[in-house]
Order: structure tokens, then C-alpha cells, then sequence
């Protein structure tokens, strides 16, 4: 079972078919970590899949504020461009952190040895891409209160992202029951995990025809 930090306050059951995490106390944790990094750096002393989720939850609240940056009109085309490497790198991190938190389940399953029957169909999107879309619903949730209570905005724009709000907290309902169900029916063995990897070609050397070819010019 995974050993959570005192930052989650996750309900853990003993039950070895019971999933390591609530999707509840997830968005929970998201949601609170979004306000706190709104406040202080993003970071966190979080282990186990509690520590994967937090890295990924990193790194979608950097992208965020990385790409509030790149539409700026007052910003040079130097920062354009260092903006847009973050924007890479970041979205590189943030897919290997979806990764990440499959292959600790994927793990985790081994340990416990549950396995799904041979044949039994996998979900169109693991729980790791479940937790890349809750998170970006919450930094999405968080930024659309901030519309709803500036001061500076008129009342139709305040009643306007009152109405968004109230859809995107019917979306976090429907996706946290959905992650529960998933987590629900991989760890009682009813259907398998299987880890989507992204194989991202933008950001690696060898495979990024720019890259490779700068490169080369640059042996020559």
C-alpha cells in the first residue's frame, strides 16, 4: 500500500482490492495545492503515487502560467521564444508524469497480485491521464473564481463565469466518479492496466529533424 505524506489526509483502506487512492481525496489534494502554489513556489515532500500526482499537478500549473505568458502582447520575441522552450520542456515533464503514476499502479498491482482475465478489454484512458485531466480542471476552476469575484469586471462578465463555473463542477463530479469506477474495476480485477506511452519526438535529439540536423551541422 502506498505510504502518503501528511500534506494528502487520504481515507487509505485495508481491503487489498480497495484502490490506493480515493479520487476524491485526490481532487482534494489538487485543489488545495493549486491555492498554495498561488501563494508560494510550487513544490511538495510528497512520496509513493501521492508524489507522482504532485509532479504532475506541478508541471500542469507551471505550463498554466508559462502559457498566460506566451499570449501577453508587451512580451519580446526573446521571451517568446524562452517562454516556448519552457512550454516544451514542461509538457514533456508533465507526460512522463502521467506515465509515472500508471506505472506505479501497474506496481502496485503486481504487489498485490491482482491481474484482470486474459481477454478482458482496457479503458480508452488510464488513470494517470484521469488525474493530467482533473488537474488541469482544478487550475481551471481556481482561475475561473478568480473572474467571479474581480472586483474590476463587470456583472454580466462575473454572472458569465458563474455559468462556467457551474459546468466545469458538474465536469470534476462526472470525473471523479468516472476515476473512481476506473481505480474501482482495475483493482478488483475486472480490467487491466495498460500504460499508454506518448512517445513525444519534439524534445529528443535523435528524433526531431531540426534537433538532429543543427546538430550535425554543428560536428561538421
Amino acid at each position: 500500500m502506498t505510504t502518503c505524506s501528511s500534506q494528502c489526509g487520504c481515507r487509505q483502506s485495508a481491503d487489498p482490492s480497495s484502490p490506493p487512492l480515493p479520487a476524491a481525496d485526490i481532487d482534494s489534494l489538487l485543489e488545495r495545492l493549486v491555492a498554495e502554489w498561488h501563494v508560494v513556489d510550487p513544490a511538495h515532500k510528497a512520496e509513493e503515487l501521492e508524489g507522482r500526482i504532485c509532479d504532475l499537478h506541478k508541471f500542469n500549473f507551471q505550463l498554466w502560467h508559462e502559457e498566460d505568458i506566451a499570449r501577453s502582447p508587451e512580451v519580446t520575441d526573446a521571451r517568446i521564444a524562452e517562454v516556448k522552450r519552457n512550454i516544451d520542456r514542461f509538457n514533456q515533464a508533465r507526460n512522463d508524469s502521467i506515465e509515472k503514476v500508471d506505472d506505479w499502479l501497474v506496481a502496485e498491482l503486481g504487489r498485490r497480485q491482482i491481474e484482470a482475465p486474459a481477454g478482458t478489454p482496457a479503458a480508452t484512458e488510464t488513470p494517470g491521464s484521469a488525474v493530467d485531466r482533473l488537474s488541469i480542471l482544478e487550475l481551471r476552476r481556481f482561475h475561473m473564481r478568480e473572474q467571479i469575484d474581480r472586483a474590476d469586471a463587470t456583472r454580466e462578465h462575473r454572472e458569465k463565469a458563474a455559468a462556467r463555473m457551474a459546468v466545469l463542477d458538474a465536469q470534476r463530479g462526472h470525473l471523479i466518479e468516472a476515476l473512481d469506477r476506473l481505480l474501482t474495476e482495475i483493482f478488483l480485477g475486472q480490467r487491466p492496466l495498460r500504460v499508454f506511452r506518448m512517445m513525444k519526438m519534439y524534445n529528443d535529439p535523435s528524433m526531431n529533424p531540426y534537433l538532429y540536423k543543427a546538430q550535425g551541422q554543428a560536428a561538421a
